[in-house]
């Protein structure tokens, strides 16, 4: 088996198990957690209002087919979804899908058909959406594989594409290279930390220009985003060079 191989089982394995009981508490307001867990909460809902708000400026939320690829417990998918976006929400784990789905049941009522829940990996997702959202999952694809993922994601949206990954900065190094000798029990399965020019080398290559960016302070444990068409916190492009004329896509991570 190879090491993705290998890493593709841990993943599901966790998160359909013991991963399962203990993500699912962190992305509720309600659950019990640890003092460490609740910063998880907390960044994590930071990235989510983000995003939201990346896309409430942008408006016609309404008009548009969203894929959250590494939806979770649906975080992300159903609040599009209650503003009204059509959403096609997956994870690897079947245990977070079914669980994304209850709440999505429970929280939009007569709107959940908005928004539909399945279990499949990153590689397995086809279609065609106005907007793929990545969120929180390339921490688990390393380098070698890192170039192959963008590419995927990315053809799957004729608009936008919006992912997070974790900064290879000095503190996250020092912290993964502490945490790789002393992993704790929690430690369930391997981190991959991705630098800023590596990403946009691979964009880059795959035919976008970066016209620009903002990244997070050094000492900061935060995710990275891009986005295109000029927002705050973004890496900005100008349209890929390989879509079709005047048809713009956006990249945000």
């Amino acid at each position: 088996m190879s090491l993705e191989q290998e890493d593709k089982v841990v993943v599901k394995e966790y998160f359909n198990t013991k991963g399962f009981d203990r993500w699912s508490r962190i992305y509720s307001e309600d659950g019990e957690i640890n003092n460490v867990q609740k910063d998880i909460r907390e960044g994590h809902q930071i990235t989510i209002d983000t995003i939201l708000q990346w896309l409430d400026e942008e408006g016609n939320l309404s008009q548009r087919k969203i894929c959250d690829a590494g939806c979770g417990v649906g975080s992300l998918a159903i609040p599009l979804a209650q503003r009204g976006a059509t959403v096609s929400a997956s994870d690897i784990s079947e245990s977070m899908a079914n669980e994304g789905r209850a709440r999505a049941d429970a929280i939009l009522g007569a709107d959940a058909s908005r928004v539909t829940f399945e279990a499949a990996d990153l590689e397995s997702l086809a279609g065609s959406y106005d907007l793929v959202c990545c969120v929180d999952v390339l921490i688990h694809y390393p380098d070698e594989k890192l170039r192959d993922m963008i590419g995927h994601l990315g053809s799957l949206t004729t608009g936008q594409l919006i992912f997070s990954f974790a900064p290879r900065t000095p503190l996250l190094a020092l912290l993964k290279k502490v945490g790789d000798f002393f992993p704790g029990p929690s430690k369930a399965t391997r981190a991959y930390l991705h630098a800023e020019d590596e990403v946009v080398s691979i964009l880059s290559e795959l035919g976008f220009k970066v016209v620009g960016a903002v990244r997070p302070e050094q000492n900061s444990t935060s995710p990275q985003f891009c986005k295109w068409n000029g927002h705050e916190f973004e890496l900005r492009a100008s349209e890929n060079l390989a879509a079709p004329p005047n048809f713009p896509r956006s990249m945000k991570f």
